[in-house]
């Protein structure tokens, strides 16, 4: 197996007159020196058989970049897709501050909604498909999603959009209000501070 050689920008690679700079490369001109300018792995590419020019093309290229991904005691912000008695499903879209690069789906169960009143909790007066939301990753859960809580001031509805399709503005801890139709609509509000 091959090991992988890691550059950095400003190492150097090799000569000018026996490789061609590639991608993730550059040739200083004062010692015709082949340099990295990015973070990789060092590849050597052989000439094509019919090249005129028969030196190797050497480049450094970036590893896949993996994404942040949920871990127990983060705060995402996600998009609820669907409102069941239970529990309200969502997908993850970001971790803190940092967007999601796969896909990651949550579920807010109904005891995870607000830390009283839990046996009360009425999830379709809660959350609305589309909504977007700030929870706090509990666990792992099951092989197919992450379980949220809301149950913080801080954590709930962030964003929601009325029946009229305005985006409404926070009334109360449970309610959210349409600005063109002055209508209330309940939502597990978020403090947003």
């Amino acid at each position: 197996m091959e090991t992988k050689e890691y550059k950095t920008p400003g190492e150097a690679l090799g000569r000018f007159k026996d490789y061609i700079a590639g991608p993730g490369t550059y040739v200083n001109p004062n010692n015709n020196t082949i340099y990295a300018c990015a973070v990789g792995i060092k590849r050597v590419i052989p000439p094509p058989p019919n090249a005129q020019d028969k030196r190797p093309t050497i480049e450094v290229v970036k590893e896949k970049e993996h994404g942040v991904v949920p871990e127990p005691g983060a705060i995402v912000t996600a998009r609820i897709t669907k409102v069941m008695s239970r529990m309200a499903s969502a997908d993850i879209v970001c971790v803190g501050t940092r967007a999601v690069k796969e896909k990651f789906t949550g579920i807010v169960r109904q005891q995870d909604v607000r830390a009283t009143e839990i046996d009360k909790v009425d999830m379709h007066m809660s959350f609305r498909p589309g909504d977007v939301i700030r929870a706090e990753v509990l666990s792992l859960g099951d092989a197919r999603a992450y379980y949220l809580s809301t149950a913080k001031n801080d954590l709930g509805v962030v964003s929601a959009e009325s029946v009229a399709g305005a985006m409404m503005v926070p009334f109360s801890w449970t309610e959210m209000q349409c600005p063109l139709t002055g209508q209330l609509e309940r939502r597990k509000v978020a403090k947003v501070v």
